[in-house]
């Protein structure tokens, strides 16, 4: 997909602040620093439109990006190690909960690890909460340029089982480095925006 116009259109706190409207929605959730903000940039091809960062878990609101004034990508804020205090954790996950049980746009759910480790209990604590709520999950593992290319069907086998997949779920490998996967990316979350 050629995205021509992205956009962030406002960092939420909660449903008062989302975007009013039906278009389509797909959420974008992992660890603090698996790579969310670099995914968003490499597939909307452009360099800082989401903010990298250094210090994880800075990603505190649902941020929602407008694209091609057709639909959204919504960053959640990251899980694990993020340097905020148990309240604030408490806070986010209910937002965050109801964000994605309640929102009727919301069609698809990106879970990003990082292919160079087994999913973190994290990890896995989302993918199985995700699962449960029957929403529809693409695994996208991040950092595919950091393993050799001969490693990559060991560590995405380490990902699967680990994460326990589902087998209908798909899993892409993904490189925000050099775009591998961003076409695939694409063609799994077009199937997802036409429904």
């Amino acid at each position: 997909m050629k995205v021509n116009t992205a956009e962030i259109v406002i960092s939420a706190v909660g449903p008062k602040q989302y975007p009013e409207g039906n278009l389509p929605e797909i959420a974008l959730a992992g660890r603090s620093n698996v790579g969310k903000s670099s995914f968003i940039n490499k597939m909307i091809h452009r360099k800082n439109l989401a903010r990298t960062s250094s210090k994880p878990g800075k990603t505190q609101t649902l941020n929602f990006y407008i694209l091609n004034e057709s639909f959204y990508f919504v960053d959640v804020p990251g899980y694990g190690f993020a340097k905020v205090s148990k309240t604030e954790r408490e806070a986010w996950g209910k937002m965050i909960e109801q964000y994605l049980v309640e929102r009727d746009q919301l069609k698809a759910v990106v879970q990003l690890v990082d292919l160079r480790h087994a999913p973190s209990k994290e990890d896995v604590l989302m993918y199985d909460w995700l699962k449960y709520h029957e929403l529809p999950v693409i695994v996208v593992a991040t950092k595919s340029d950091k393993i050799p290319k001969g490693k990559w069907d060991k560590h995405k086998k380490v990902v699967k089982e680990t994460l326990n997949m589902d087998k209908s779920d798909k899993i892409v490998l993904f490189s925000s480095e050099t775009g591998h996967g961003k076409d695939e990316a694409w063609g799994i979350l077009n199937s997802y925006l036409s429904k």
